[in-house]
């Protein structure tokens, strides 16, 4: 059984007597950041010279200072920009002032599973990585709840590094619904699989295939969005609550029966392969080379790919449809890839 730790586990005192740097105000930043406030902490942003974020930190009444600045005068670092950003920034602006004693944290473990941040031996290495979207992060927080979230110690020079760390995440409430411990390995490993393999490219892909597959066959376009993607929230909504059994009884018996008899024919013997194919690539490395090389080049496939996504038939239909449906509170995506 998983180790799982609770508000009554963790000493909000811990925090609160350091000085912690977020750097980065993005989705988690910003959550972090704020709830850290609230919750007694003293904290400053760590930004570049010139981001747009900085006026909306300062908005928000809390202190921003250049990334250097803020990893000089902080005790706790807490890295939460892109997982490809960080190494550059880390060598160039938060290294040099990382002295015995402080603590690096992140959200992720995928710079130090791959090792493009070696942190020195005589600093902690922690990770809090909340299982949900920054703007929900704050959210529940301000209600009075919070979301779950994994603990990891990669490096433990202080002997109390878990004990901080977990006063971090009752710092931005995730102690309220539990913190379960893992490896900063697993964490990375499983949440690049899920993304892959199930969340993001499963879905994506199972999503684009049978509603092409409906077109394909004469089925009107709007009825096969529908069909394939508008309804999948309402099935994915059961499955969050109550897992596959409750959606099974919450379904009809006959999309319960294609279910059993389908679902083993669309993921069969090869697509489990692939999946042990993409779970090896990033066990050994050879995922996180290839997209670090990716970014190193200027993304040479990804902005393209990206824009070729875009342009779709599956979101010009769907931008319609949504558009109807005001209360769904529709968004569109610039060609930049920003939300609107």
């Amino acid at each position: 059984m998983a180790t799982i730790y609770y508000d009554k586990d963790a000493d909000l005192s811990l925090i609160q007597s350091k000085k912690v740097a977020i750097i980065g105000y993005g989705s988690q930043g910003h959550a972090h950041a704020l709830n850290l406030k609230d919750s007694g902490v003293n904290v400053a942003i760590g930004l570049a010279d010139g981001s747009k974020s900085a006026a909306k930190a300062r908005a928000a009444g809390l202190d921003v200072k250049t990334v250097a600045e803020a990893a000089t005068w902080a005790d706790v670092i807490m890295i939460l920009v892109p997982d490809t950003t960080a190494p550059k920034l880390y060598r160039e602006s938060i290294a040099p002032h990382l002295t015995a004693g402080k603590t690096l944290m992140f959200a992720h473990g995928f710079n130090i599973r791959y090792g493009t941040i070696t942190p020195p031996r005589d600093v902690d290495v922690s990770m809090i990585a909340p299982k949900s979207p920054g703007h929900r992060v704050r959210e529940l927080f301000v209600e009075g709840g919070g979301t779950p979230a994994l603990v990891a110690v990669e490096q433990d020079a202080s002997g109390n590094a878990l004990a901080q760390a977990l006063s971090y995440g009752k710092g931005i409430g995730t102690t309220r619904a539990g913190v379960l411990v893992t490896t900063f390995t697993e964490e990375t490993e499983t949440d690049l699989f899920g993304e892959q393999a199930v969340l993001c490219g499963g879905v994506s892909e199972l999503v684009k295939a049978g509603f092409q597959t409906l077109v394909d066959a004469g089925y009107q376009p709007e009825v096969a969005y529908f069909e394939c993607l508008h309804e999948l929230k309402l099935i994915v909504d059961l499955m969050y609550r109550g897992g596959l059994n409750y959606m099974r009884y919450s379904v009809s018996d006959t999309a319960e029966y294609g279910d059993y008899t389908a679902g083993p024919r669309v993921i069969g013997q090869e697509s489990r392969a692939e999946m042990l194919k993409l779970l090896a690539e990033i066990q050994d490395g050879t995922f996180a080379k290839r997209w670090v090389k990716e970014n190193e080049d200027g993304r040479p496939w990804f902005g393209p790919h990206r824009a070729a996504e875009q342009t779709q038939i599956l979101e010009d239909v769907g931008s319609r449809l949504r558009a109807l449906m005001p209360f769904i509170q529709p968004v569109t995506v610039r060609p930049d890839g920003q939300g609107a």
